[in-house]
Protein backbone atom coordinates (compact mmCIF):
# COMPACT_ATOMS: atom_id res chain seq x y z
CA UNK A 1 0.00 0.00 0.00
CA UNK A 2 2.67 2.92 0.91
CA UNK A 3 4.21 1.88 -2.26
CA UNK A 4 1.40 2.49 -4.23
CA UNK A 5 0.63 5.77 -2.38
CA UNK A 6 3.63 7.17 -2.78
CA UNK A 7 3.52 6.53 -6.26
CA UNK A 8 0.29 8.09 -6.76
CA UNK A 9 1.84 11.32 -4.91
CA UNK A 10 4.74 11.70 -6.62
CA UNK A 11 2.33 11.46 -10.27
CA UNK A 12 -0.04 14.34 -8.43
CA UNK A 13 3.06 16.47 -7.80
CA UNK A 14 4.41 15.95 -11.29
CA UNK A 15 0.88 17.16 -12.55
CA UNK A 16 0.69 20.00 -10.58
CA UNK A 17 4.52 20.87 -11.81
CA UNK A 18 3.12 20.19 -15.43
CA UNK A 19 -0.40 22.92 -14.89
CA UNK A 20 2.15 25.53 -12.76
CA UNK A 21 5.32 25.05 -15.67
CA UNK A 22 7.51 23.57 -12.48
CA UNK A 23 10.31 20.80 -13.07
CA UNK A 24 9.09 18.25 -10.52
CA UNK A 25 12.93 17.89 -9.39
CA UNK A 26 12.19 21.37 -8.07
CA UNK A 27 9.80 19.85 -5.14
CA UNK A 28 10.65 17.44 -2.53
CA UNK A 29 8.37 15.09 -1.07
CA UNK A 30 8.36 14.95 2.63
CA UNK A 31 6.79 11.49 3.87
CA UNK A 32 5.39 12.65 7.24
CA UNK A 33 5.75 9.27 9.55
CA UNK A 34 4.80 10.00 12.99
CA UNK A 35 2.86 7.68 14.82
CA UNK A 36 4.00 5.17 12.45
CA UNK A 37 5.66 1.85 13.07
CA UNK A 38 9.16 2.13 11.80
CA UNK A 39 8.20 -0.93 9.30
CA UNK A 40 6.09 1.27 7.26
CA UNK A 41 8.96 3.74 6.77
CA UNK A 42 11.04 0.63 5.47
CA UNK A 43 8.34 0.42 3.26
CA UNK A 44 8.38 3.70 2.07
CA UNK A 45 12.43 3.72 2.18
CA UNK A 46 12.43 0.74 -0.02
CA UNK A 47 10.27 2.25 -2.59
CA UNK A 48 12.38 5.72 -2.89
CA UNK A 49 11.56 7.91 -0.14
CA UNK A 50 14.63 9.51 1.72
CA UNK A 51 12.92 12.26 3.23
CA UNK A 52 11.02 11.77 6.79
CA UNK A 53 9.14 14.05 8.73
CA UNK A 54 8.77 13.61 12.50
CA UNK A 55 6.20 16.06 14.88
CA UNK A 56 7.63 14.65 18.01
CA UNK A 57 11.71 14.72 19.45
CA UNK A 58 11.17 11.27 20.64
CA UNK A 59 10.15 9.53 17.73
CA UNK A 60 13.16 10.39 15.62
CA UNK A 61 15.45 9.29 18.48
CA UNK A 62 13.44 6.31 18.50
CA UNK A 63 13.61 5.64 14.81
CA UNK A 64 16.87 7.16 13.37
CA UNK A 65 18.71 3.98 14.63
CA UNK A 66 16.34 1.74 12.95
CA UNK A 67 16.55 3.15 9.66
CA UNK A 68 19.38 3.37 6.94
CA UNK A 69 21.36 6.42 7.58
CA UNK A 70 21.21 7.98 4.41
CA UNK A 71 17.66 9.25 5.24
CA UNK A 72 17.23 13.06 6.34
CA UNK A 73 14.94 13.70 8.88
CA UNK A 74 12.90 16.80 9.13
CA UNK A 75 11.85 18.12 12.31
CA UNK A 76 7.97 19.47 11.56
CA UNK A 77 6.48 19.75 14.33
CA UNK A 78 6.93 21.76 17.07
CA UNK A 79 10.11 22.10 19.11
CA UNK A 80 10.39 22.82 22.81
CA UNK A 81 13.96 24.32 23.57
CA UNK A 82 14.80 21.56 26.04
CA UNK A 83 14.62 19.01 23.29
CA UNK A 84 16.62 20.57 20.53
CA UNK A 85 20.18 18.85 22.29
CA UNK A 86 18.87 15.43 21.21
CA UNK A 87 18.29 16.30 17.63
CA UNK A 88 20.24 19.44 16.33
CA UNK A 89 23.33 17.11 14.62
CA UNK A 90 20.46 14.46 13.73
CA UNK A 91 18.11 16.54 11.18
CA UNK A 92 18.92 17.89 8.12
CA UNK A 93 16.36 20.80 8.50
CA UNK A 94 14.11 22.07 10.79
CA UNK A 95 10.86 23.11 10.22
CA UNK A 96 9.61 25.34 12.59
CA UNK A 97 11.57 27.98 13.87
CA UNK A 98 9.37 30.50 15.43
CA UNK A 99 10.58 32.27 18.10
CA UNK A 100 14.04 34.11 19.17
CA UNK A 101 14.51 31.79 21.85
CA UNK A 102 13.84 28.48 20.45
CA UNK A 103 16.77 30.30 17.69
CA UNK A 104 19.05 31.25 20.64
CA UNK A 105 18.79 27.61 21.84
CA UNK A 106 19.66 25.99 19.07
CA UNK A 107 22.53 28.44 18.27
CA UNK A 108 23.94 27.82 21.35
CA UNK A 109 23.44 23.96 21.01
CA UNK A 110 25.06 24.08 17.30
CA UNK A 111 27.98 25.45 18.42
CA UNK A 112 28.27 22.62 20.99
CA UNK A 113 27.89 20.23 18.41
CA UNK A 114 30.11 22.06 15.85
CA UNK A 115 27.04 21.81 13.57
CA UNK A 116 25.22 24.31 11.09
CA UNK A 117 21.74 23.83 11.32
CA UNK A 118 19.84 24.84 8.59
CA UNK A 119 16.19 26.03 9.47
CA UNK A 120 13.35 27.57 8.09
CA UNK A 121 10.66 29.85 9.72
CA UNK A 122 7.38 29.31 10.86
CA UNK A 123 4.90 31.79 9.37
CA UNK A 124 1.05 31.37 10.93
CA UNK A 125 -0.10 32.93 7.77
CA UNK A 126 -3.74 31.97 8.29
CA UNK A 127 -3.68 33.19 11.99
CA UNK A 128 -4.98 30.42 13.45
CA UNK A 129 -5.34 30.79 17.11
CA UNK A 130 -4.18 26.64 17.48
CA UNK A 131 -1.39 27.12 15.74
CA UNK A 132 1.94 27.53 15.83
CA UNK A 133 4.13 30.27 13.97
CA UNK A 134 4.83 34.33 13.33
CA UNK A 135 2.29 37.04 11.98
CA UNK A 136 3.39 37.50 8.82
CA UNK A 137 4.38 41.17 9.69
CA UNK A 138 6.81 39.69 12.67
CA UNK A 139 9.02 37.62 9.82
CA UNK A 140 11.51 39.66 8.86
CA UNK A 141 12.30 41.41 11.89
CA UNK A 142 12.94 37.59 13.40
CA UNK A 143 15.03 36.31 9.75
CA UNK A 144 17.46 39.52 10.47
CA UNK A 145 17.95 38.63 14.18
CA UNK A 146 18.71 35.02 13.13
CA UNK A 147 21.04 35.36 10.53
CA UNK A 148 23.59 36.93 13.03
CA UNK A 149 23.77 33.32 14.37
CA UNK A 150 27.00 31.39 12.90
CA UNK A 151 25.45 28.00 13.62
CA UNK A 152 21.97 28.24 11.81
CA UNK A 153 21.42 28.99 8.38
CA UNK A 154 17.82 30.11 7.12
CA UNK A 155 16.92 28.26 4.01
CA UNK A 156 13.13 29.61 3.97
CA UNK A 157 10.00 29.46 4.92
CA UNK A 158 7.15 27.18 6.53
CA UNK A 159 3.51 27.49 7.01
CA UNK A 160 0.82 25.00 8.35
CA UNK A 161 -2.41 26.00 6.29
CA UNK A 162 -6.32 25.33 7.68
CA UNK A 163 -7.57 22.26 7.26
CA UNK A 164 -10.26 22.74 4.61
CA UNK A 165 -12.56 20.39 2.53
CA UNK A 166 -11.41 22.34 -0.59
CA UNK A 167 -7.86 22.94 -0.94
CA UNK A 168 -8.65 26.23 -3.40
CA UNK A 169 -9.52 27.76 0.09
CA UNK A 170 -5.82 28.01 1.11
CA UNK A 171 -4.16 29.16 -2.31
CA UNK A 172 -4.29 32.86 -1.54
CA UNK A 173 -2.31 31.40 1.91
CA UNK A 174 0.29 29.56 -0.11
CA UNK A 175 0.40 32.68 -2.22
CA UNK A 176 1.08 34.89 0.72
CA UNK A 177 3.59 32.47 1.76
CA UNK A 178 5.49 32.73 -1.67
CA UNK A 179 5.17 36.47 -1.74
CA UNK A 180 6.92 36.70 1.62
CA UNK A 181 9.84 34.79 0.88
CA UNK A 182 10.07 36.84 -2.33
CA UNK A 183 10.01 39.99 -0.75
CA UNK A 184 12.74 38.38 1.84
CA UNK A 185 14.82 37.62 -0.62
CA UNK A 186 15.02 40.73 -2.42
CA UNK A 187 16.93 41.98 0.94
CA UNK A 188 19.86 39.93 0.50
CA UNK A 189 20.21 39.43 3.96
CA UNK A 190 23.56 37.49 4.25
CA UNK A 191 23.21 33.61 5.82
CA UNK A 192 19.76 34.04 4.74
CA UNK A 193 18.18 32.13 1.80
CA UNK A 194 14.65 32.05 0.54
CA UNK A 195 15.19 28.65 -1.59
CA UNK A 196 12.67 26.53 0.43
CA UNK A 197 9.00 27.09 0.87
CA UNK A 198 7.45 24.07 2.71
CA UNK A 199 4.04 24.62 2.44
CA UNK A 200 1.34 21.69 1.47
CA UNK A 201 -0.27 18.27 3.29
CA UNK A 202 -2.09 15.46 2.22
CA UNK A 203 -5.36 17.85 1.21
CA UNK A 204 -3.81 20.57 -0.15
CA UNK A 205 -0.42 20.12 -1.63
CA UNK A 206 -0.96 19.77 -5.41
CA UNK A 207 -2.23 23.36 -5.03
CA UNK A 208 0.74 24.36 -2.76
CA UNK A 209 3.12 23.08 -5.68
CA UNK A 210 1.53 25.28 -8.08
CA UNK A 211 1.91 27.90 -5.95
CA UNK A 212 5.60 27.24 -5.45
CA UNK A 213 6.20 24.89 -2.80
CA UNK A 214 9.69 23.25 -2.81
CA UNK A 215 8.90 20.89 -0.02
CA UNK A 216 5.30 19.47 1.03
CA UNK A 217 4.67 17.10 3.85
CA UNK A 218 2.53 14.10 3.12
CA UNK A 219 0.99 11.87 5.85
CA UNK A 220 -1.50 10.52 5.54
CA UNK A 221 -1.79 10.13 1.79
CA UNK A 222 0.79 7.98 1.80
CA UNK A 223 0.69 5.70 5.04
CA UNK A 224 -3.00 5.92 5.99
CA UNK A 225 -4.96 7.64 8.70
CA UNK A 226 -3.06 8.04 12.04
CA UNK A 227 -4.36 6.34 15.19
CA UNK A 228 -2.92 8.78 17.64
CA UNK A 229 -4.03 6.28 20.52
CA UNK A 230 -1.02 3.53 19.51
Amino acid sequence: MVAENLEQVRKNIELACRKAGRDPKEVTLISVSKTKPVSMLQEAYDAGSRDFGENKVQEIMDKVPQLPSDIRWHMIGHLQRNKVKYIVDKVALIHSVDSLRLAETIEHEAARHNVTVPVLIEVNVAQEESKFGLKTEEVLSLVESVAAFPHIHIEGLMTIAPYVEDPEENRGIFRQLKKLSVDIAAKNINNVNMSVLSMGMTGDYQVAVQEGATMVRVGTGIFGERNYAV
